[in-house]
Parts: C-alpha cells; sequence; structure tokens
C-alpha cells in the first residue's frame, strides 16, 4: 500500500462489534476472561491495550518496522531502548541531540554504569574510530537538534553492524513521510509522537519501532515491567493525528522551504541552518536519504539581546518548547530545549545565546512571515 494508505488504514480494521470506522478508545484497566488459563488476547491493560495496540501496529508499518511498542514520552521510549543494556556497555552518540536525551545520558544512565562517547556523527570515520568491543548502540539524530545536522545513516549502520551495535535513529524531526531509517539499515527507531506523528499539540507520548523479533521480546517485557505506557486515550489521539500525516508534511515541506528562504533574505540573521538550503554542508546527502527536506530551522541572531527582542514580538508563533503541530512553534535552545547541555558544550557546536529555532506549521506562510517581519523590526 501507499504511505498515505498506512496513514488511514494500517493496523485499523473495522471494530468486529458495532462495524466502527474509527478505532474506539479501549479505556478499561482490565479484562473479563471467560474462563481460567484462557483470555481473548488481552489481560492487563498495562501489558496490552487495543487502542494501543492498532497504533503500534500503525506506527511499525509506517516506518517499515516489524514491532511497534509505545510510551507515555518519547524519553521514556528512549530510556526503555537503553534498558536492554548492562553496566559496562559503551554507546556512540551523536554529539549534536536533543537536550533531554543527553540529560538521560549523562546524568541517569551514566550512573548504572553505561558509557558514552560523544562524537560528530556526520564524520563516519569518528563513529569507526570510537568502536569498542564494548560497544552495543550507536545512537543517531538526524536532521540534528537544534543544528540540523545530517548523518549518512546507511554508512553508519554498516560501520555499527561491523563492530556488532545496534543503530538506533531518532527520526522526530522526519516523521517515516520524510525519512525511513530502516530501510537505512537502522535497527531500532524512536518517535516522540507528541510532533508531527500526533500533530496538534495535545497529546504527550513516544514509539519504538524494531525490526528483530529478539529486540521486540526485550522490548516488550521491559514495556510491561517498567510500566511507562501511552493510555488509550493518547494513543487514539495519535492515531487521529497519523491520518493526515502524509498531507500535513506536505504542507510543513512547502512552508519550510519558503520560510527558510524568506529567512535568508533578513539581514539581521547572521547563520541559517537547513538542510534544504543548497550551501547546507549536507545538502546532497539530505536530498539523497530524506523525501524531503521538513520545517525545522534553525537561524542565529548573533546575541541573546537580539534573540530576545525577536522572540518576545513574534505573535502568531509561539513561544513554546515542542515541534511538529500544525502551529508554528519558536524556541531560544540555549535556554530551553537545550539548557541542560553545558554551556562550553553548547557553544562549541554553534548552540549560541543569539540561536532560535522554529517549527514552522502549516498556516499561511504569507501570515507567518508578517509576523516575524514585525519580530525582526525590534531587534
Amino acid at each position: 500500500m501507499g504511505f498515505s494508505t498506512d496513514c488511514i488504514h494500517a493496523g485499523q480494521v473495522p471494530e468486529p462489534e458495532t462495524g466502527a470506522v474509527t478505532i474506539p478508545i479501549f479505556q478499561t484497566s482490565t479484562y473479563v476472561q471467560p474462563e481460567l488459563g484462557r483470555h481473548k488476547g488481552y489481560e492487563y491493560a498495562r501489558t496490552q491495550n487495543p487502542t494501543r495496540s492498532a497504533l503500534e501496529a500503525n506506527l511499525a508499518a509506517l516506518e517499515g518496522a516489524k514491532h511497534g511498542h509505545c510510551f507515555a514520552s518519547g524519553m521514556s521510549a528512549i530510556d526503555t531502548v537503553f534498558r536492554m543494556l548492562r553496566s559496562g556497555d559503551h554507546v556512540i552518540a551523536g554529539e549534536d541531540m536533543y537536550g533531554g536525551s543527553y540529560r538521560l545520558f549523562s546524568k541517569v544512565l551514566e550512573k548504572y554504569g553505561i558509557t558514552f562517547t560523544y562524537v560528530d556523527t556526520t564524520k563516519v570515520d569518528a563513529v569507526r574510530a570510537s568502536l569498542r568491543k564494548e560497544t552495543k548502540i550507536v545512537y543517531l539524530e538526524s536532521p540534528t537538534n537544534p543544528m540540523m545536522r545530517i548523518t549518512d545513516i546507511a554508512a553508519c549502520a554498516e560501520v555499527a553492524h561491523k563492530g556488532g551495535a545496534m543503530v538506533v535513529v531518532d527520526n522526530t524531526f522526519c516523521s517515516p513521510y520524510l525519512q525511513r531509517p530502516i530501510e537505512l539499515g537502522a535497527d531500532i527507531v524512536l518517535h516522540s509522537t507528541t510532533k508531527f506523528l500526533n500533530g496538534h499539540s495535545d497529546s504527550v507520548g513516544g514509539a519504538v519501532l524494531s525490526v528483530s523479533d529478539e529486540v521486540a521480546q526485550q522490548l516488550g517485557f521491559l514495556q510491561n515491567a517498567v510500566g511507562a505506557i501511552l493510555s488509550p486515550f493518547d494513543s487514539w489521539l495519535v492515531l487521529r493525528g497519523v491520518k493526515t500525516l502524509a498531507v500535513r508534511m506536505r504542507s510543513h515541506e512547502e512552508n519550510g522551504n519558503a520560510m527558510a528562504a524568506y529567512l535568508r533574505g533578513q539581514k539581521k540573521v547572521k547563520k541559517i541552518y537547513y538542510p534544504g538550503l543548497p550551501d547546507h554542508p549536507q545538502h546532497a546527502l539530505a536530498k539523497k536519504q530524506m523525501r524531503g527536506f521538513g520545517s525545522m530551522i534553525s537561524f542565529d541572531l548573533g546575541s541573546h539581546e537580539n534573540a530576545k527582542k525577536f522572540l518576545d514580538r513574534v505573535k502568531l508563533c509561539s513561544l513554546a518548547e515542542s515541534l511538529g503541530g500544525v502551529e508554528s512553534l519558536i524556541s531560544h535552545p540555549a535556554s530551553m530545549t537545550h539548557g541542560s547541555v553545558p554551556p562550553e558544550t553548547r557553544e562549541r557546536l554553534g548552540i549560541t545565546p543569539g540561536l532560535v529555532r522554529i517549527s514552522v506549521g502549516i498556516e499561511e506562510i504569507e501570515d507567518l512571515t508578517a509576523d516575524l517581519d514585525h519580530a525582526f523590526a525590534g531587534v
């Protein structure tokens, strides 16, 4: 089936009892068993829920995965993947990543004896040089958050697999509409379903999509044992959102390209980070491994003072954390999404006090640029 068809139908057969086209919200904590030792496929709602199961099947189909597991947040999804590791295991991770992921790795997981090496994953040789016999995971974001760097997923997967490591890719910025990492060699794909998959800024959740039966068995065990599950209502909200994923992403893509061109013409913008621009260092790679360039853009206004003046004047764009909603969201990475990253690391990566990140929504582009014109006038 085509992608748009899978968005609407994968994992979503009509409800057999009534014929309801939309998967119901099975808001129950437990299930009656006909007799001792026999049930209808569901025993307890932490372990299984029909609404969540439909979403897990749907997202697995969209990513070209075999298995899906959904969680209460994107961070709980990441945490569950890393619970498969043991003390003494080693992870190679991109140095430019979401600040919450870095916080989990450096402040939580390292306490349990898991070690991390942070490298520039745009350089495959850096990944190769960091491999050890203890390396179990190569963890990638592409595009990275917030510097929009592009990693050659296929090349990194080849290197990682030769070293006996799994490749885990956070695909939140792209959604499976723009990029399918499993087709490029990834073993596990992660999403914050909060973002483009849900698309309406009204649900928090996470997903892990995998290809290995053995890995899926471990993830299923951990999902049940730890219990950080996605609720039936949130599962239903994400299923609702995914139905329009393809059409939303086409609009996001169109607006993202237009916004990048607009920002390029602003003299007060010192630098733009968007893989769709021909002068982006990995533009050719992005064009090769992605279906489009998306609607995430970062740009530098030169100072914290300029960024504050600009962000204090936006009206239509919402100054808020998160991304991927139908409405445009704008943020200040250094003090918001990446506040947990040490200042010297932020500075080295380019996450300067003047950096602004925008998630371009699907409003009329003329209204968005008019809003930014007003904001730029105050800088």
